[in-house]
């Protein structure tokens, strides 16, 4: 009887749970739905009839004045993933560095370690100072390591693999101490194949981190040759926007510019530039559920 009452509670409970991850998706997927759509209607639609997810006039307009030039795109594409990969590859080495002798409760100096991480988690020099460094004693104006090194050791990422960390067994490295293991040793060949989640989850992060970011590109980089895909759209965008509505502009120019697709422009710039990374995240989404989890657990 017990049994019985139980089974139907079982059921509408997970219908529940359910419904509210459905939800969920929907919230997500609904606005990415929105954006496609948006880029492939015509500007004359979207002004009269606003935003549709079905496009009344349909028009790849937007995608054809984005990829007019390629050559800037591949340019500008090129320079991202290479920073991306690059300094993806080199903060994943950087931070589980810092973070194993963080976990290391042998290690004499592992708390003063832990606070001096988790005290630059929360407290920065400040952007002058941040921009001093690297121009005036650093020397990396106008140098692609000006794209990398600033995001080479972030503290909460530094925190979520010591905790991952934290879980390791201590007997598994004593016993590779007692067979005669190195301390690098025990590193390569033992931690780093145990730390296949979390390096997964990580390399996620930084790599978006590298992929998105423009703010350090548009404080260091002013040659053309090295100018990443985020920065470029920002300068598209700007660009269009004060051609398009400034007082100051060519009469010519804002002649050009009366008819533009603005709206579906913006879009159609945001997949292509997303694009890629909409496309890798699904690889590592098992690695990224499980490392943040079992990560999260103790600490």
């Amino acid at each position: 009887m017990e049994l019985a009452l139980a089974k139907p509670v079982k059921s509408a409970s997970n219908w529940y749970i359910h419904l509210f991850f459905t939800l969920i998706c929907l919230f997500m997927i609904i606005p990415f739905v929105l954006v496609i759509a948006v880029s492939l209607t015509s500007e004359n639609s979207l002004l009269h009839d606003g935003y549709r997810f079905i496009p009344k006039e349909l028009s790849l307009e937007a995608y054809r004045i984005v990829l007019k030039s390629p050559e800037i795109w591949l340019k500008s594409y090129g320079v991202t993933i290479a920073i991306t990969v690059v300094g993806t590859a080199t903060s994943l080495l950087f931070t589980t560095l810092t973070a194993y002798p963080m976990s290391r409760r042998d290690f004499r100096y592992h708390r003063p370690l832990t606070f001096y991480i988790f005290f630059t988690l929360l407290f920065n020099g400040g952007t002058i100072p941040f921009y001093i460094l690297m121009t005036q004693y650093l020397h990396l104006k106008n140098s692609i390591l000006a794209l990398i090194i600033p995001l080479l050791m972030n503290p909460f990422n530094i925190i979520i693999m010591k905790s991952y960390l934290d879980k390791m067994s201590v007997e598994i490295i004593e016993s590779a101490k007692i067979d005669g293991s190195s301390e690098f040793r025990i590193f390569y060949r033992i931690i780093l194949p145990l730390s296949t989640p979390a390096l997964a989850t990580l390399s996620l992060f930084i790599s978006f981190a590298y992929w998105n970011d423009w703010f350090n590109a548009l404080l260091f980089i002013d040659d053309n040759k090295y100018v990443p895909l985020q920065l470029l759209l920002v300068r598209i965008l700007s660009q269009i926007e004060f051609l398009a509505n400034s007082p100051l502009a060519e009469t010519a120019s804002k002649l050009q510019f009366a008819n533009f697709p603005t709206l579906s422009v913006r879009m159609a710039m945001a997949l292509v530039a997303g694009g890629p990374m909409m496309v890798m995240f699904p690889f590592f989404q098992k690695y990224f559920i499980k490392g943040i989890t079992v990560g999260s657990l103790k600490n």
